[in-house]
């Protein structure tokens, strides 16, 4: 692996000095977290600073360790300003998908930078084919965790953020091919293998399922 990246180093300490203040402080974290009602009230700000907190230390380490094994694939695949791009508008998108599933549930909240790391994981996958996840293709892990998103969606019976993975996941997906057209001709058979989830997702949403 090469050496990590400034950004990477930059994006990993703003999201451990943030979440450490909110372990220490608890009304910091409730002024910044991902709230349904205080965004409603014009607290958009939280759409941002909710992915830099973190509910405990495991869930900052796993988020953090993710984004450490899959950064380079992308900065060095596409360079960092399209790294940066794909980083906040997986955040931007994760967290709005969040938004509009839960709109008109107030008191509905969430932390944490998975929507902003799946989709560099996503866009990771899409940018270098030989990379593996837990001894699998890439692939095969990105279009398993996307049907498993979209089952935690339509059930809604854990604590998980499946949404904001979801709209993640997406934006790394698009954001991928865009800036790496040639995609569509190499690995046309990945990228229409990622596609199965989200049109199944806009599917499911038009019957009312999501």
């Amino acid at each position: 692996m090469a050496d990590l990246h400034p950004v990477t180093i930059a994006i990993i300490l703003a999201n451990v000095l943030f979440s450490m203040s909110g372990f220490k402080n608890y009304s910091m974290f409730e002024k910044y977290k991902f709230n349904v009602g205080a965004i409603r009230r014009g607290e958009q700000v939280r759409m941002v600073s909710s992915a830099f907190l973190h509910a405990n230390t495991q869930h900052l380490l796993f988020n953090m360790l993710t984004l450490y094994f899959f950064a380079n694939a992308v900065i060095y695949t596409i360079g960092v300003p399209r790294f940066l791009l794909v980083y906040v508008s997986s955040l931007l998108l994760g967290n709005l998908l969040s938004y509009f599933l839960h709109k008109d549930e107030y008191h509905y909240s969430a932390v944490g930078a998975s929507g902003a790391v799946m989709g560099v994981v996503y866009a990771g996958i899409l940018l270098n084919p030989r990379l593996e996840i837990y001894f699998m293709p890439g692939w095969v892990f990105g279009v398993g965790y996307m049907i498993y998103s979209i089952y935690g969606m339509v059930k809604r019976n854990d604590n998980i953020g499946h949404d904001a993975h979801f709209g993640g996941a997406i934006a790394g997906y698009v954001i991928a091919i865009v800036s790496a057209p040639i995609l569509l001709e190499e690995r046309l058979l990945i990228v229409i293998a990622l596609a199965l989830p989200i049109i199944a997702f806009f599917i499911l949403f038009k019957l009312g399922k999501i």
